[in-house]
């Protein structure tokens, strides 16, 4: 059969290869986080900062965050079977969502602790956070901004939602230090109340990513259509393919990190069955071998 012009090769990436590269990428940000938490919670018990302290609550939970990447990615990289047909990807989304929760309650507590101090609530005195904060703040900057573009690249790769929300976990964090950060210069320069600040703002950044993830996870779940970009190049790969004379209709739905497509395709009426079924067969084997997010395409001909 003819191959479809102007389309890359598909790389395929086979499910154990796919859940391995996944569970090492998540194993990296488990150590990470491990050693960022003991660094971050010393700094700020021994240096009084109440940022850094929330901080390092929020790099407890991305560890939390990292197992539940993994075992949504092993069990969605599952091949299918009886009771799940059309596979396990679905699994990734239900990760994704318990990690929102798991995030969003974390930035829940730590606005509380900021608002107690703010308002009084809170009877602990704010002191003035000491050098050591600072430094656990540019040393975590520094790090999770380096583990944000490790777990992006590898997301990318793999088309893994769980893994690219494992990814923005880091690449908050990351903007959360900055905010701790701020908050412990303002606090060295006289203004110690600006550490709580810190912290409030940190709470918005974590409940933002917490809603950017679950609404991602949610899309997924409900046969979200996939982007306009997706669904022009899948277009342009089916209009170019021989006996296609246009298409009356595309549907597609993200399911996990797949895409299932539907589409119906014009061709001249006088063919034979086994001709037309040709043509509808090409269609399907091009457009699955050339864009790797597509699991499946049903392609039905309509006679002109």
């Amino acid at each position: 059969m003819n191959k479809a012009r102007g389309n890359p090769a598909k790389t395929t990436i086979p499910q154990e290869a796919y859940k391995r590269t996944a569970v090492k990428v998540s194993a990296v940000s488990i150590i990470g986080n491990t050693l960022l938490f003991s660094l971050k919670l010393l700094a700020g018990l021994f240096a009084h900062s109440g940022a850094m302290v929330s901080d390092a609550v929020h790099s407890a939970s991305d560890v939390f965050s990292s197992i539940i990447v993994i075992i949504g990615v092993k069990i969605s990289a599952k091949a299918s079977d009886r009771e799940h047909p059309y596979g396990h990807e679905r699994f990734e989304s239900v990760a994704a969502i318990v990690l929102a929760v798991i995030l969003l309650v974390s930035g829940l507590f730590i606005g509380q602790a900021a608002i107690a101090k703010l308002t009084g609530t809170d009877k602990q005195a704010i002191a003035a956070p000491g050098i050591l904060a600072l430094a656990a703040a540019v040393v975590s900057i520094a790090v999770k901004e380096a583990m944000y573009w490790y777990a992006r690249s590898y997301a990318k790769r793999l088309n893994s939602g769980a893994l690219m929300a494992d990814a923005w976990h880091h690449r908050s964090d990351a903007l959360s230090s900055v905010g701790a950060l701020i908050g412990i210069v303002g606090a060295r320069l006289g203004v110690p109340v600006l550490d709580a600040v810190a912290s409030l703002v940190i709470c918005v950044f974590i409940v933002k990513a917490a809603y950017d993830i679950f609404k991602d996870a949610v899309d997924k779940m409900v046969d979200h259509a996939c982007s306009r970009e997706t669904e022009q190049a899948i277009l342009q790969c089916v209009a170019v393919q021989d006996g296609v004379l246009g298409v009356d209709l595309i549907q597609t739905r993200v399911f996990g990190n797949k895409i299932y497509v539907d589409i119906e395709i014009r061709a001249d009426g006088n063919l034979p069955l086994s001709q037309a079924h040709a043509i509808a067969q090409q269609v399907h084997d091009v457009v699955e071998s050339s864009f790797q997010t597509v699991k499946h395409i049903m392609v039905h001909v309509n006679p002109v």
